[in-house]
Formats: C-alpha cells, structure tokens, sequence
C-alpha cells in the first residue's frame, strides 16, 4: 500500500515523500482459558440442537400421515355404511309401500321411511366432501398437488387393524429416542458453554502478532523500487497481553445472564421429558381403553342389527308398527359409525404411542439431508462448493469427544 504524508521541514518549507508497504500481518490467540474449546462445544451441540429438530419435524410429519390415512379409510368405512343403510332403508320404504297400498298401514308410514332414507342420503355428500379434503390434505403432506392419489390409495379399503399388545421397551430409552428430548439437550449444553466462553472473558488473553513484509520510501538515499529488496525487509513480531478489566462488571453480569439462559433451558429439558412421559402414558391409556370400547361397540352393532331383522320380519307380518322399525334401522346406523370411528380411534392412538416414544426420524437413516434435485437447485443458484456432499453436514456421533453432550463447565 501507498502512504502519502506532508513533513514540515524548519526553514525549508513541505516536503512530500511517498511510503510503499507490502506484506502479512498474523495474529494467534492462546486458548489458555478454554475459550475457543468452549466456543466449538456450544457450536456442536447447537448442530446436534438442529439434527433434532429436523428429526422431530419427521416424527411429526410421519404421524401426521399416518393418522391422515387411517382417517381416510375410517371415512371410506362410514360411506360404505352409509350407503349399504340406504340400500336397507330403500327396501323398508318399498315394504312401507306396499303395505299401505294394500291398507294395512297408513301413510305416516311410508313419510317415516322417507325421512330416514333421505336423511341416511344427505350424509354421503357429506363424508364424500370430508373423504376427498382429506385427500388434499395428505397431497400436501406428502409434497404432491392435491388429488385423489389413486396411485397409494389402493388396495382394501379397511381401517388398520394394530396389533393387540405392545411392546414400549424400557422407559430411559424414551430419553434417547424422542427428538425433542435430544434437541432440549443439546441446546442446555450449547448454553452451558457459552458460560465458559463468558467466563473466559474475565481472563486476560494471550497472543502473539507479527508483521512480516517489505517497507520502502522515496526520502533520502531510498528508492520506492527497492521495496522487494532484502534491504527493504521489515519483521515486526511479539506477545500481547489484553485484559477488560476495567469491564469486569460488566463482563461479570454477562456470565450472571448466560448462567441464568442454562437453568431456564435445563428447566425446559425436564418439563420436556415430563411432558414426553405424559404423552407416552396417555396414549397407551387411550390405546387399551379404546379397544375395550370397540369390542363392547361390535357387540351392540351385532344387537342391532339382529334387533332391525326382528323388527322388519315383525313388520311385515304385521305385528309391529314401522316406529319400531324405524327405531331399530337409526340405532343400527349409529352404532355401525361409532364402531367405525372407534376402530379409527384404536389406530390412531397406536400413531401417537409411536409418536409419543419419538418413533419415525428412523427414516432419514443411510440418506442424505437434502434430496439430491434440491442440491441440484441450489448448486445452479450458488457456488456451494463441497459443503452439499453428505459428509460435509453429518453430525458427529456425540457433541463432545468424553460422549456426553454436556461440555464442561468453566
């Protein structure tokens, strides 16, 4: 570099002279406090932080699919019910008729009929409405603009049936698989770091710096030409000693608030492992309680439907009034949909045992971050160079090399 300055020279008047500079300056700071290793820890935990938020967006993610499925096929099952109840209800209505055609009822009769059938028949519209929203729904889950999925929902248009017993395992692994519960960790121990980077502060920090370049002038016997020349060599170079302790309250009140931002975090990862055993214990609960309910439910839709033969077999020999059959054909529909959902019910809990017990971030194992046409996308936008390779974004297996991702505390 160039540097152009004015000398007052006494009795003769302003000089100028022209001062050419080239060369390296560097500087290295002893991590004698531990500053800089606490520095990486709180960096790596943050890392791990983010890892499990991506895994705990895939739990949420998965179970919000799988729940969309069951609820699609739970929907496909109350419209098939509806419909074979307005296949029943048409052949009560024609019974109805005929019956009074030939004077043995009256005409409150065949209303009676027709009221049921019709209001049987403005449901399905309805669970059609519901079937196809929850179709774009799962679209949308699944990266796809909405539409019917004709391609993935093929196959029995069943309600899944889960298995009857579960096997949770041991409770302390709910601590190590939740996504959430690692990611409350990781970011009390990225806290806990940066304690010791606040506490370094109060230090004083050691360093060495130099100068090491080449230095010429036009004054005198010099010439701006021979700045590249051995005789032109400047090396300046030596210990520094930087010490704020004329800050020390205030640096004193800094590590005051980063201790304080850890026990809020460490209070936030016991409420989260609290909150997880909650989940867990709930939804076990719902799930064994829910199938004792659907097996009390199949019995009573079984009861009415024997019930609604009885009362039709009644009615057309004309021991009976249609009011009985009419209450048999509503008890039979209601019954049949609250079986329905309950099986529905016994599913989705099953989805939120699972969720509860942080299962489904499982899928991203053996697989990239990012998918490879988003790569591609970004690649053509910025030069990314080696940071999109796989190897360039994995996670260390632990935030610390001792194998606990709490970093020590200075």
């Amino acid at each position: 570099m160039s540097l152009r300055a004015i000398v007052l020279a006494a009795g003769r008047g302003t000089r100028d002279y022209t001062t050419d500079q080239v060369g390296l300056v560097a500087s290295w700071e002893l991590d004698f406090w531990g500053k800089f290793r606490r520095a990486i820890e709180s960096a790596d935990a943050s890392l791990m932080a983010a890892v499990a938020d991506y895994d705990s967006a895939l739990v949420s993610l998965t179970a919000d699919v799988a729940n969309l499925y069951i609820l699609h096929r739970t929907l496909e099952k109350r419209l098939a019910i509806a419909r074979q109840n307005v296949k029943t209800q048409q052949e009560s209505l024609e019974i109805s008729e005929a019956r009074f055609q030939g004077g043995a009822t009256s005409q409150r009769d065949v209303e009676q009929a027709q009221t049921v059938l019709q209001n049987t028949r403005a449901q399905i519209p309805a669970l059609e409405s519901l079937l196809r929203q929850t179709q774009n729904a799962l679209s949308v889950l699944l990266g796809r603009p909405p539409g019917p999925l004709t391609d993935i929902l093929t196959g029995p248009r069943t309600i899944p049936v889960p298995p009857p017993r579960l096997a949770v395992g041991i409770p302390a692994d709910l601590l190590r698989r939740r996504p959430d519960i690692r990611s409350a960790e990781y970011k009390a121990a990225s806290q806990c770091a940066k304690i010791g980077v606040a506490k370094a502060d109060l230090f004083p920090a050691f360093s060495l710096s130099g100068t090491f370049g080449y230095l010429s002038s036009n004054t005198g016997n010099f010439s701006l030409g021979e700045v590249f020349q051995g005789s032109s060599l400047n090396v300046v170079g030596g210990p520094a000693v930087r010490w704020k302790i004329l800050n020390y309250g205030r640096l004193a009140n800094l590590v005051r608030v980063q201790d304080a931002r850890f026990q809020e975090l460490l209070l936030t990862y016991q409420n989260t492992v609290l909150k997880a055993q909650q989940e867990v214990e709930d939804n076990l609960v719902a799930f064994l309680r829910t199938q004792e309910r659907a097996e009390r439910l199949a019995q009573s839709a079984e009861a009415a439907q024997r019930s609604l033969d009885l009362a039709l077999l009644q009615y057309r020999e004309g021991k009976t009034d249609f009011t009985t059959v009419l209450t048999a054909q509503q008890a039979l529909l209601a019954e049949q949909e609250s079986l329905a959902n309950t099986l529905g019910d016994i599913a989705r809990s099953l989805v939120g045992v699972y969720r509860s017990l942080g299962g489904g971030w499982e899928l991203r194992e053996g697989q990239d971050f990012v998918p490879d046409a988003v790569k591609a996308d970004m690649a053509r936008r910025t030069n990314w160079g080696r940071l999109l390779e796989p190897a360039a974004h994995t996670p260390r297996p632990e935030a610390t090399p001792s194998g606990s991702p709490w970093p020590k505390r200075q």
